[in-house]
């Protein structure tokens, strides 16, 4: 089962599984995992979701048996990373881990999920369960739009983040600059007339990031390859793309799974993609919590773990614990 919202859309919408036609896929980071929920998306009565029973106890137990980093671990990883940033004068490279919370007898996500709805209005919001992998999530990362009609497609560069009350200092102003140009360079591989917005900031939840909108036209036989081009993008990757995947994988000490994969949702009118960030894999006796942040020669490894812990108030703030 699959329950989601899109978002400014307060419906609450899921996936019929009446036909073979893809309605929601989950894409791994590293795009070698798919999870496709099939069938027509229809609305759900909201009084009929208030009847449904989800809780942590229908979900199977976490079978990793493994201990998320330390505070001590990330910062003294993170001064290594940041030693590669400069050796190799990278402008960013995103380094990501897990927390792990286990401080609960059963979790009701059903309520946690209405409570990450009302939280995030401007995110996509999910949870499914296919039975063998549970996540919910809550992001508002474009990483494109597609019109069916006018071909129109819209996409994003968001990066850089601070609690909503700090203003931004260079870290965050350059951390967002090589995204944009990142995102600049590929549409303009696709079209001649790539519209920029200007720099502003984006509100989510407790937290704010650097955000530039883009609009071009394009073929449609062009959008897969595009998303393709775009993924993953430097605010969840780094640059260059391949040397920071690289790095990825050396330093990170858990695979991302479907954190900072993409979310494909297809409707009568539009062709979406969402970033999924601000996620948790559930099981019946943990929630694995994903977090990262994009990591530049300014960083400072204690206030980097502090962004963390910020991010993954995300999912712990809204959960409903008994």
């Amino acid at each position: 089962m699959i329950y989601f919202k899109l978002p400014f859309d307060e419906r609450l919408l899921s996936a019929d599984e009446k036909n073979t036609k893809n309605a929601v896929n989950f894409h791994s980071y590293n795009s070698l995992d798919r999870i496709s929920f099939n069938g027509d998306i229809f609305e759900i009565d909201p009084a009929e979701f208030d009847h449904t029973l989800i809780t942590s106890n229908a979900l199977n137990d976490d079978p990793t048996d493994i201990l998320a980093e330390t505070k001590e671990e990330y910062c003294k990883t993170l001064h290594e990373v940041i030693e590669v940033i400069k050796e190799n004068n990278l402008p960013k490279l995103v380094y990501s881990r897990r927390k792990i919370f286990t401080d609960f007898k059963t979790i009701n996500y059903r309520e946690s999920f209405k409570n990450l709805c009302k939280s995030y209005p401007n995110a996509f919001r999910y949870l499914f369960n296919d039975g063998q992998n549970a996540w919910m999530g809550a992001f508002s990362e474009v990483l494109g739009k597609f019109n069916k009609t006018t071909h129109e497609f819209e996409t994003m560069a968001l990066a850089g983040t601070l609690p909503v009350s700090e203003e931004w200092s260079e870290k965050e102003i350059e951390e967002q600059k090589p995204v944009t140009s990142y995102i600049q360079d590929i549409l303009t591989n696709y079209s001649d007339h790539v519209k920029q917005s200007e720099t502003y900031d984006h509100i989510s939840g407790n937290i704010k990031h650097l955000r530039t909108d883009f609009k071009t036209k394009i073929k449609p036989e062009d959008l897969d390859r595009i998303i393709q081009d775009l993924h993953p993008t430097p605010a969840v990757c780094g640059i260059p793309k391949d040397f920071c995947n690289e790095n990825i994988r050396k330093y990170e000490k858990f695979p991302r799974e479907f954190y900072a994969g993409y979310i494909k949702v297809e409707t009568e009118e539009s062709i979406l993609y969402f970033v999924n960030l601000r996620c948790a894999r559930l099981y019946k006796d943990s929630v694995h919590i994903f977090v990262g942040g994009g990591i530049t020669a300014q960083s400072n490894p204690e206030k980097e773990w502090t962004e963390t812990e910020l991010k993954s108030e995300a999912i712990l703030k809204n959960l409903v614990i008994s």
